[in-house]
């Protein structure tokens, strides 16, 4: 039984201590007047391939910059720091999107896909993109994010599950909080139903949005709604992706595998391709071994982290997240995680995702009511309550850590549920209609500007720079090793790769 279904779990100072976290962010190079590049991944960089910190996401504009594993907040924030300067460096007169919402783009078939090489690897890696294009439209793929990625030592995978659970039940206060993503460009949407609204010719919005990135025009799926994926345990959540990653799925197989000029239009017919397509605010993940398939990690070794996919970019931050809001969430994981978790039901799972819409679509609405145990309940009466329950745990993170780092940041929120104007949508629509004419694009590409020369202001020490370009030029020589090892022909890997039984470890057949 899961442990957090007989009472709260009591934390040891060694647990806290060994608290770990990581980022991955993602954000799209764009030209000096706010369109997507369209050049390759510059070279001075590395593989996107293999490269340890800086790869890409769906396009070949879209960089993903990744941290190390982090024993301190801090410490995570100033590596991504370095690779920040470093990526900086290498983009000439090029710049980092600033908003999650993507910059000026080109018509959907023009934007590039994310390009690896010509090593089985790397072509699995393009033909996967190439499927979320004809499933998606590769639009919605341009949006960007930032992931955290957080663990405790000492958890069982039952314990992690109940704390996913709690997470999806109360992450509309990430939303909330942190969502910074309440207006788009027109381009986004051209072609598409919509409900938003134009606040000037170029610009749409939603008056009380927060993230219409994790609204119905951000990363959702139709298709994927239809898969109640439960969290009650390792087994079942891995027989329902097993199912989505084997079965055929009849609007995709109407796509087919390969087009009629031969061809690869996608991995497979299956509602996922890989693992990695199903979207979900939180993910179970575990380190994987050399050419091993997640759901196979997952089974064999158990959970070891928790993934936090939800929070936006905040323009406002250079590096578009805070320390601040890293310790919040450090906070807030705790959090759900002590808290006894009831399991999961299809009733609640689709409550979840109507409050999910709300809050994207309608956070900041005075009174806004959400669904909580089949009643309704006013937002900011429910976030007040969990925050107040955070400031304990925050407390005991600060008496740990010897500083009051963490019951600032909790303070934070407090005053943010309190007053909505400070909060990253609010801001976000104050300075687009004060200084920027209401135009998104204009306010994104100014504070792109800004947040370039901050960064390139900085120094970057000489033994951080010699660092990453010594990786960079090591990972150019891993996937030239990659592309002349190679012995399988491309359909022969692929068979091999997608095959049913990798997904299990042999024991477990």
């Amino acid at each position: 039984m899961d442990r957090n279904l007989l009472g709260p779990i009591a934390l040891t100072e060694q647990q806290l201590l060994g608290m770990r976290r990581g980022l991955e962010k993602e954000s799209l190079r764009v030209q000096e007047n706010g369109q997507l590049a369209t050049t390759p991944h510059p070279e001075q960089l590395g593989s996107a391939l293999t490269h340890p910190h800086i790869t890409t996401d769906f396009s070949e504009a879209q960089l993903e910059l990744i941290t190390g594993v982090h024993a301190g907040a801090q410490d995570c924030i100033e590596e991504l720091r370095q690779v920040h300067q470093f990526v900086m460096r290498a983009l000439d007169s090029e710049m980092l999107w600033v908003s999650s919402m993507p910059c000026g783009l080109p018509d959907d078939d023009s934007i590039p896909l994310g390009r690896y090489g010509s090593s089985n690897r790397g072509r699995v890696k393009t033909v996967y993109r190439n499927g979320l294009g004809y499933r998606y439209g590769r639009r919605m793929q341009t949006i960007s994010g930032i992931h955290y990625n957080w663990s405790l030592p000492g958890l069982s995978s039952d314990a992690y599950f109940g704390l996913i659970r709690n997470f999806r039940r109360q992450a509309f206060l990430l939303l909330y909080l942190f969502g910074a993503s309440p207006s788009v460009c027109s381009c986004f949407v051209a072609g598409r139903e919509h409900r938003l609204q134009e606040l000037v010719p170029g610009t749409l919005y939603l008056p009380h949005a927060t993230s219409l990135r994790m609204g119905r025009l951000g990363y959702q799926s139709d298709a994927q709604s239809s898969l109640a994926v439960s969290y009650n345990n390792l087994v079942g959540y891995a027989a329902s992706l097993q199912t989505a990653l084997t079965e055929p799925y009849p609007a995709y197989e109407a796509i087919g595998v390969r087009g009629p000029d031969g061809e690869y239009r996608q991995l497979r017919t299956s509602l996922l391709q890989i693992e990695n397509e199903f979207y979900g605010t939180m993910r179970p993940k575990r380190v994987l071994q050399s050419g091993e398939r997640p759901l196979h990690a997952l089974r064999a070794r158990g959970v070891e982290y928790v993934e936090v996919r939800l929070m936006d970019l905040d323009p406002f931050e250079p590096l578009g997240i805070s320390v601040q809001t890293l310790r919040f969430l450090d906070v807030f994981l705790l959090h759900c995680l002590q808290q006894p978790s009831a399991l999961d039901t299809p009733h609640e799972i689709a409550a979840l995702a109507r409050n999910q819409h709300r809050v994207a679509e309608r956070g900041r609405e005075p009174g806004l009511e959400l669904e909580r145990d089949g009643a309704k309940v006013v937002l900011t009466d429910w976030a007040q309550d969990i925050v107040r329950q955070l400031q304990p745990l925050a407390a005991q993170l600060d008496a740990v850590h010897g500083t009051h780092d963490y019951a600032q940041a909790v303070d934070a929120a407090l005053q943010g549920i309190r007053q909505p104007s400070l909060l990253p949508s609010a801001r976000v629509l104050q300075c687009m209609q004060h200084d920027h004419g209401g135009s998104f694009s204009a306010f994104v590409r100014s504070r792109s500007r800004a947040t370039r020369a901050a960064i390139l202001a900085q120094p970057l020490a000489a033994q951080h720079e010699a660092a990453l370009r010594d990786l960079s030029a090591q990972s150019l020589r891993e996937q030239h090793a990659l592309e002349v090892s190679d012995t399988l022909s491309f359909d022969a890997y692929l068979a091999q790769y997608l095959a049913p039984e990798r997904l299990t470890p042999t024991e477990l057949i």
